[in-house]
């Protein structure tokens, strides 16, 4: 390793180095005249000893021969292995490494399929909580809920319950609780996720005659009834509409 004549800080120093240097005019000046300088020639002499007698071990082979050659000898042990009966040894021999890695790539594939499915459920909720008015503020709150309630399985965003298998059912107790349906479910306990005219996720909290998402009363109530309302809720969002009207 050659060395810096010059250094302007003692920490620019090569380790082990620092007698080899004096402090001189504000920097470190290697000592070519010194003792240090004769103890620091005998090691770099040793040193090149070292590396030329190194040298000489592997005069004259090449790396890309000795690999063939290990391949070889790998086969000729194999071949004499089976010639002996020692098919067992020679089958584990050739198994072992690819059941490694078999292991290694089920491991990848399975933490691949893990973050898909975080994703492909972040999107689902994400969409639908968007239709119903979904604060921008509020979407990592609303994935995070969601988290615990779906799964994916066989590409289908899926609500199981608690035990994280068991299908959890719709209000209907037929079909499986769908994102939409969750989606207007999370509108009524945590109304401040969406804002205040976000048509169903705000009407989530409607009772009887209460208003629809800050634009009036129930419109198909009697007192209130309004058509032209009922068909633009039967048209934009009938969900809402069906709830709506079953209230009234």
């Amino acid at each position: 390793m050659a060395l810096t004549r010059m250094v302007a800080d003692k920490g620019s120093i090569p380790a082990g180095m620092e007698a080899h240097y004096i402090e001189r005019d504000g920097a470190f000046h290697l000592d070519v005249n010194g003792e240090g300088d004769s103890e620091f020639r005998k090691n770099n002499i040793a040193l090149m000893q070292q590396l030329r007698e190194q040298a000489k071990r592997f005069e004259g082979i090449d790396p890309e021969a000795v690999r063939a050659l290990m391949a070889e000898k790998a086969k000729l042990e194999e071949a004499n292995a089976l010639k002996a009966g020692e098919l067992e040894k020679v089958v584990e021999g050739r198994v072992r490494p690819l059941e490694k890695k078999l292991v290694d790539a089920v491991a990848a594939a399975e933490r691949y399929q893990a973050k898909l499915a975080v994703i492909q459920i972040d999107q689902a909720v994400a969409a639908e909580a968007t239709k119903r008015g979904l604060r921008p503020t509020a979407l990592a709150d609303i994935t995070a809920r969601a988290k615990s309630t779906f799964r994916m399985v066989d590409g289908v965003c899926q609500a199981v319950e608690s035990d994280g298998t068991t299908v959890r059912m719709a209000k209907d107790g037929v079909s499986p609780l769908s994102v939409a349906e969750w989606i207007e479910g999370q509108a009524s306990e945590a109304p401040h996720l969406f804002e205040s005219n976000a048509g169903g996720g705000a009407a989530g909290n409607i009772s009887g005659g209460g208003a629809v998402g800050g634009r009036g009363k129930n419109p198909f109530k009697m007192e209130s009834r309004n058509l032209t309302e009922q068909m633009k809720l039967i048209r934009t969002d009938p969900a809402l509409a069906k709830r709506l009207e079953a209230a009234a």
